[in-house]
């Protein structure tokens, strides 16, 4: 006969399972069992089955209940694991064969035995971790055992757990880690490592901005419950976080588990933006902000992927030396979700809190025009956004007054003036590398989907010209459409990739849309310029190839220190990228849009 106390407490022969009825009997039953091998005192036992009131006859009962014990053995048949009458009290005797506590405590020592051997040693307790059936001792109706007895048997099987978790990130299985750490941190919310373990396993998995969510949400926990900061290795682990550094090499078969994908436009929604003033920083009241959580300006920027070198520079420079920061780029490269997944991940160290103000409308207002002036704090407590500014005149002011501040700049400019002026640290996005391309198509669409067709996933990258806006539109029609193959769409698209790189239900969600809204915004002779451009049979030009080709365009020439001003203006513009002394150079997807964009129109009246 075997018992087993990992759960309710029950009985087996291998083929029946008695799971015993709460009793007095069965109290005395689980407290033997817990010390088994040892003369159990009296005292003890009768503590484990009537608590603090005994009754005052408790040592006749004890022994009446022993009987009972005795008698429901020999009805159940049980010959090798006797209850014995000792000195002071009783002694039942039980094995691996006979008690799954003792097997698990066998299993855990031959796993430590196997420390130099890390697979085995997981192999080994996870094999013991599978003796642990159900709430333990759910039907031993005894407070004293389940305040005294019970913890000791949990924290047992937690440090084994712990263990497992710790092998399963030193070998690189860090998906495995998070099925059973996202049970074990909600089943015991105060415990740190496994807060720890979950932290670093959605780091390591890519899933930064979710590691320090989880981070705040245990920090939060912990000073509303319990009055405590993080321990210092919490601590270090965020801090390692926000740098952006390497926490230890994964298996190359190791991918980020698929996310609900995101969708987002090259820029935030254009809203109509009131006239900007500067509010007068408050004087800082130690009662009012202590303890305070720094409001959030935006949800986290979901299944964010890719710009692992810029997003560890940005969190380093900004949690260290806070100043102005610019992003600019292509349309549609991804400036406006670096700067929401950076600002979420530096957010903690801005008391004042994060603000995003959206400068796609401001035109030519100057700040403090119009009426009702909306009034920015220029607290340098405060992380402030500006995103998608398209004049230097507009934001001057307010980094005038906010020097030293940190502002993070979104644009599809360069504003190379507004850095002369005011300073400031410039970082201009490319397009994806082919990795980052993989990984996004990945964590939008599902790792097994996309292994099932490396070719076509690697040609739908090339299609979108690894453009960070044209991808997530190809995944988002994708992912509303299962059934459908990354061939199909790989197919579909080469037909007209352009026109298909849109989705029909929000405008800003169309790479052709966006690419004209940047158009727009020039002044002739550039969109011809830029048109001109897209007819070159090479990505790589000289001013002389593009005086050449807007010549051939029928477009009136341009002297050489003409053409020049008009590449240098579209590179500002984000459509081109590098210049003198090298080449220019223009990204596949937008020398596509140029060459297609006017084919039946005279270009000098584009």
């Amino acid at each position: 006969m075997r018992f087993q106390l990992l759960g309710p407490l029950s009985m087996t022969d291998g083929t029946d399972t008695v799971v015993l009825g709460p009793s007095k009997p069965t109290n005395l039953l689980a407290a033997l069992l817990l010390r088994s091998n040892s003369i159990v005192s009296a005292g003890y036992l009768q503590q484990m089955i009537w608590g603090d009131e005994q009754p005052a006859t408790a040592k006749a009962a004890l022994q009446t209940c022993v009987l009972r014990l005795r008698r429901l053995f020999e009805r159940q048949h049980v010959l090798d694991t006797p209850i014995e009458a000792a000195p002071g009290g009783y002694r039942i005797t039980a094995d691996e064969r006979t008690l799954d506590l003792i097997e698990f405590r066998a299993r855990v020592r031959h796993g430590t035995a196997l420390a130099d051997d890390p697979a085995a040693e997981l192999a080994t307790l996870r094999h013991a971790l599978t003796l642990w059936q159900g709430a333990l001792l759910a039907n031993v109706r005894s407070e004293t055992m389940h305040r005294d007895e019970v913890p000791r048997l949990v924290e047992e099987r937690l440090r084994t757990v712990e263990r497992v978790c710790d092998l399963e990130l030193t070998l690189g299985n860090c998906g495995a880690a998070l099925v059973e750490l996202w049970s074990a941190t909600r089943a015991h919310p105060s415990h740190g490592r496994f807060r720890e373990q979950l932290i670093e396993a959605l780091y390591r998995t890519g899933r930064q901005s979710e590691a320090l969510s989880e981070y705040r949400g245990f920090k939060e926990y912990l000073r509303d419950e319990l009055g405590v900061d993080p321990s210092p290795a919490l601590q270090k682990l965020e801090l390692a976080i926000l740098r952006g550094e390497s926490l230890g090499p994964a298996p190359e078969s190791e991918h980020p588990p698929a996310l609900p994908p995101a969708v987002l436009p090259a820029a935030l929604p254009a809203t109509a933006a009131p006239a900007l003033t500067l509010a007068p920083s408050p004087s800082p009241d130690p009662a009012a902000t202590a303890g305070a959580a720094a409001p959030p300006a935006w949800t986290p920027v979901p299944s964010f992927t890719g710009r692992a070198t810029e997003v560890a520079a940005l969190v380093a420079r900004l949690t260290t030396q806070p100043g102005t920061e610019l992003l600019c780029g292509a349309p549609g490269i991804g400036k406006t979700a670096l700067a929401r997944h950076v600002a979420d991940l530096v957010r903690d160290h801005f008391p004042g809190g994060c603000r995003v103000i959206d400068m796609a409308d401001h035109g030519a207002a100057a700040p403090g025009a119009g009426d009702g002036p909306e009034q920015i704090d220029a607290d340098p407590r405060t992380l402030l956004v500006l995103d998608d500014v398209e004049d230097p005149g507009h934001v001057r002011p307010l980094l005038s007054a906010r020097r030293g501040a940190a502002t993070l700049i979104t644009s599809r400019r360069g504003l190379a003036a507004l850095v002369a002026t005011h300073g400031g640290r410039v970082t201009r996005l490319d397009l994806f590398t082919a990795a980052e391309a993989h990984a996004l198509l990945r964590a939008a669409l599902g790792t097994e989907r996309v292994a099932a067709e490396p070719g076509a996933a690697a040609e739908l990258a090339l299609l979108c010209g690894r453009h960070p806006l044209a991808l997530r539109i190809a995944a988002a029609r994708l992912l509303t459409r299962p059934a459908l193959r990354l061939a199909d769409a790989v197919g579909w698209l080469t037909d007209d990739p352009l026109t298909r790189l849109a989705l029909p239900d929000d405008p800003r969600l169309s790479v052709p849309r966006v690419l004209d809204g940047a158009l727009e915004r020039l002044a002739p002779p550039l969109p011809a310029v830029f048109a001109a451009l897209g007819r070159l049979g090479h990505d790589r030009f000289h001013p002389a190839d593009a005086a050449t080709a807007v010549d051939a365009a029928g477009t009136s020439p341009l002297t050489p220190s003409e053409t020049e001003n008009a590449l240098e203006r579209l590179a500002d513009a984000g459509l081109l990228e590098d210049g003198p002394p090298g080449p220019y150079r223009m990204h596949p997807l937008l020398r596509g849009y140029a060459r297609t964009r006017y084919p039946d129109r005279d270009p000098q009246k584009v």
